[in-house]
């Protein structure tokens, strides 16, 4: 078997096409709702930082610079087909229907960010911050659609980081072993909070880790939403038709820190983080529909004006919300209840009943 594995990448980071390009590529309506979701991400994680800054909601992971990525995902993935994401994963769930409000709510600590109102990102899992396990779970989610013979695909997603955990080299060996209908979306972004890619592993690329699985592995160029969704898109089509599953290593760059808790100044340059600039996936699709003639600055200022708009309404409806209850910090923790817990439950009941009823006491 070779381990020269396939690149793709369709636009230079002017913009510039590099290669033919697919023949979908002449659909404009389609690049500019791409093109509008990756804007509308981008001010909407920007938001959620300056609302963690103010203490508003708690620790955030930012996905500025890899937008490109969730978006080209969230828009081929069919609505019977199951996300099970990371924590860097809120541009797939904005198009599998998750609300910007819920979001929020689950970044501000509150469960009820995880109970997705839109029917279909209700079938999709919650966000795991947990590295890695979400490959397995996703194992588990395809192995049921492949013994039902549905005609879907389990989608799980994590950073470069995650490939060197034991968790997700077992779910490719399973999903090899058994040829499941899962796409592996691996968003390299160079990163693992302060570990460099060049140091975490010492394979040439990550992709190579499928081969050792006997799966399909290939590499993206992860800032030209061309390339990726048009990778993507096959590796949808082989896994929903029995082709067997595929690792999808999409070359990112992490231009924010790795968490709102982090400060990322500590250990990259100025620099490195200057060049990655001149990459990135926004700017890059911006540049090539100037060129072809069907975007302008009237149309950027309008659609900039439009998604703000859109973002304000959602931090209103997140904090019209509410502060959740006390006793929801209980809830969705086990499905029978051990005795020690139900003990506590029971105290923090009788506790909020005396308080509601005047006694305040302890």
């Amino acid at each position: 078997m070779s381990l020269d594995l396939p690149y793709t990448r369709y636009l230079a980071p002017d913009g510039r096409p590099v290669a033919e390009l697919p023949g979908w590529a002449d659909d404009f309506n389609l690049l500019t709702r791409l093109y509008r979701q990756m804007v509308l991400t981008r001010l909407f994680d920007l938001k959620a930082v300056a609302l963690q800054r103010t203490g508003r909601i708690g620790t955030y992971a930012p996905t500025l610079g890899q937008e490109a990525i969730g978006v080209a995902l969230g828009s081929l993935m069919q609505r019977e087909d199951v996300l099970v994401p990371y924590y860097r994963d809120t541009a797939v769930q904005l198009l599998r229907g998750v609300r910007m409000e819920e979001i929020l709510l689950y970044w501000g600590g509150d469960e009820r960010g995880s109970d997705f109102v839109e029917p279909l990102a209700a079938q999709d899992f919650p966000i795991c911050v947990p590295i890695a396990t979400q490959a397995l779970h996703a194992c588990g989610v395809a192995t049921a659609f492949k013994v039902r013979g549905e005609h879907r695909v389990a989608v799980t997603t994590c950073g470069d980081g995650a490939t060197s955990k034991g968790d997700f080299l077992e779910a490719l060996n399973v999903a090899g072993a058994w040829q499941l209908p899962v796409v592996f979306v691996v968003n390299n972004n160079q990163w693992a909070i302060s570990v460099p890619r060049r140091i975490q592993c010492g394979a040439p690329t990550l992709a190579q880790k499928a081969l050792g699985a006997g799966i399909h592995g290939e590499q993206v160029d992860g800032n030209d939403i061309l390339a990726v969704h048009d990778r993507l898109r096959h590796a949808l089509e082989r896994a929903r038709h029995g082709k067997g599953p595929v690792l999808l290593e999409c070359l990112s760059y992490r231009l924010g820190d790795h968490t709102t808790a982090d400060d990322a100044t500590r250990y990259r340059s100025a620099e490195e983080v200057r060049q990655a600039w001149q990459e990135e996936p926004v700017k890059r699709l911006q540049a090539f529909l100037v060129a072809q003639g069907v975007w302008d600055e009237g149309r950027e200022q309008a659609l900039l004006a439009d998604c703000q708009v859109e973002v304000q309404r959602a931090v209103e409806n997140f904090e019209a919300a509410g502060v959740q209850p006390l006793g929801s910090v209980f809830e969705h923790v086990y499905a029978r209840w051990p005795a020690a817990l139900a003990e506590q439950r029971e105290m923090l009941e009788e506790r909020l009943a005396r308080r509601q009823g005047g006694e305040h006491h302890e």
